[in-house]
């Protein structure tokens, strides 16, 4: 399997600093709101433009794919085959995978460069667009255009929590910081209904929504947030028994793992990669065979209109998007990691 290099945080952090003249990209920038110092947004859209010097536009002869990292990277890598083919027909480019093993490798692997075309999770989206200029447009979706995913707390079905207040000294696992209903929404929302995550319970970060799902479903947990969608498809796939489990309660509906590209792909590329996105059949693909239950083609979004939601639990939870945040992000999965052994 192809494999990209990853750098590590401070390798981005110098290749930032080298490559980015900051000091002459804030005189010329009008407009930056939440992105970071070496990105611009004169059209207010929320998302980085793409530059207007044509030096600073990439056109790799190779464009790096990644699928958000939700179970095994390798099974998913299998499930893109028909459509990075296509995205390849369509661009005139080799498409490599990219199996992210985390939210803020992702992030990371597009800040630097090495990730061009990306399906990134709903609550990293938001860190992605402002910390690596990433530029979200399509979705999966229904034949109707309908989309979405709900946040659901879970507990085993012996298990004597049966509402949000019992969770309170109870073993509750979060995913990641970044991730958004498994940890952003909840710390939102539930402060509402009188539990405060890292308040009323310890959170543990699980890394991954179906380490949480296995979690509880093994008794490891008591509870968890996790995202509807991947909770069916376990289902679905025969990974857990959904009988298993009781969901306690769940939110109004949020958008799922949006897909877009580095904003200073070349914009023709940029085009030819949307295009493929919104042109592909999903006709007995491995998409089709993985999320055809949920979903059967891509439609087109925006960051501004449909991430709006997203936006502002983060900001209820004081959210910054800094580089210090994306490595706090990948300190905590670390501390963890060491801490299970």
């Amino acid at each position: 399997m192809f494999r990209p290099p990853i750098p590590n945080l401070s390798s981005v952090v110098l290749a930032a600093l080298l490559f980015v003249p900051f000091g002459a990209a804030a005189e010329e920038c009008k407009n930056r709101g939440d992105l970071d110092a070496r990105y611009c947004d004169d059209n207010v859209d929320l998302v980085a433009d793409t530059p207007k010097e044509s030096n600073q536009w990439l056109d790799p002869d190779v464009l790096i794919f990644s699928y958000t990292p939700v179970e095994d990277p390798s099974v998913y890598e299998n499930v893109f085959t028909e459509f990075m083919d296509y995205l390849a027909k369509k661009t005139g480019k080799s498409v490599k995978w990219y199996g992210a093993e985390s939210y803020a490798a992702q992030v990371e692997a597009m800040r630097s460069g090495r990730l061009h075309v990306a399906g990134i999770s709903t609550g990293p989206t938001v860190f992605g667009v402002n910390l690596a200029g990433y530029v979200p447009f399509a979705i999966m979706c229904k034949g109707d255009g309908t989309f979405g995913y709900k946040l659901q707390l879970i507990t085993h079905k012996d298990s004597d929590i049966k509402e949000v207040k019992d969770m309170k000294g109870r073993k509750i696992a979060h995913v990641t910081p970044s991730s958004n209903s498994g940890n952003q929404a909840p710390r939102a929302l539930f402060k509402n209904m009188g539990v405060t995550p890292d308040v009323d319970y310890k959170v543990t970060y699980s890394g991954k929504h179906d380490n949480s799902i296995m979690g509880v479903a093994n008794k490891d947990y008591d509870a968890a947030p996790i995202a509807s969608s991947v909770l069916d498809r376990m289902v679905t796939k025969g990974i857990v028994n959904k009988s298993d489990l009781r969901i306690i309660w769940e939110s109004q509906s949020f958008p799922t793992t949006s897909y877009g590209v580095v904003h200073n792909l070349h914009p023709d590329l940029q085009q030819k990669v949307r295009d493929a996105f919104l042109s592909f059949d999903w006709t007995g693909s491995g998409l089709d065979k993985e999320f055809g239950k949920q979903a059967n083609k891509f439609c087109a979004i925006t960051f501004q209109e449909h991430w709006q939601p997203i936006r502002l639990i983060q900001k209820e939870n004081g959210v910054v998007y800094t580089q210090d945040a994306l490595k706090g992000l990948k300190l905590k999965k670390k501390k963890k990691k060491k801490k299970s052994g």
